[in-house]
């Protein structure tokens, strides 16, 4: 597996978000995640995009991380917002999202940050494993869906 830095608006992340938008339109019924996300989030030093390329050089699955300090939406200084974690369904099982995981936690960390955070939702418990499993504790809500009674919120300290 090839893990690569990829702009947020390279052509195979607009795939791989594409997907993930069209399983967040299954699970939750609705439009997708409608966080607002700029490509300049992801650029170094203030996060990064990854993406994992099999041996035939197919994109298989994604996730970023941006820098979010002290905001109105529960944020806190030296926060790493994790986004877009995604692997795709051939591909599950295999230990994908744990590596891109690991490579955002150890980047973000190079970067000074404090505290990883992420929002999921109730209708994804195979993330909210994941995320459990990886040393992640519920904490305050955060972020656009801090009101949504499906949203759940996770911390994890980088330091």
């Amino acid at each position: 597996m090839d893990i690569r830095r990829v702009p947020y608006d390279h052509p195979d992340a607009v795939k791989l978000d594409a997907e993930v938008q069209a399983e967040y339109h299954v699970r939750y019924g609705d439009g997708g995640d409608a966080t607002p996300m700029d490509p300049a989030d992801f650029t170094p030093p203030n996060g990064v995009y990854l993406i994992a390329y099999d041996e035939a050089g197919v994109p298989v699955a994604s996730g970023g991380w941006r820098a979010q300090d002290a905001n109105g939406e529960g944020n806190r200084d030296g926060d790493a917002e994790l986004k877009r974690m995604y692997v795709i369904e051939q591909m599950r099982g295999r230990g994908l999202a744990r590596r891109i995981l690991a490579a955002l936690e150890e980047d973000a960390r190079a970067a000074g940050r404090v505290r990883m955070v992420l929002e999921t939702g109730t209708k994804q418990p195979e993330a909210i494993a994941l995320y459990a499993s990886s040393g992640y504790e519920p904490c305050e809500k955060f972020g656009y869906y801090r009101c949504h009674e499906e949203s759940r919120c996770y911390a994890k300290q980088l330091r």
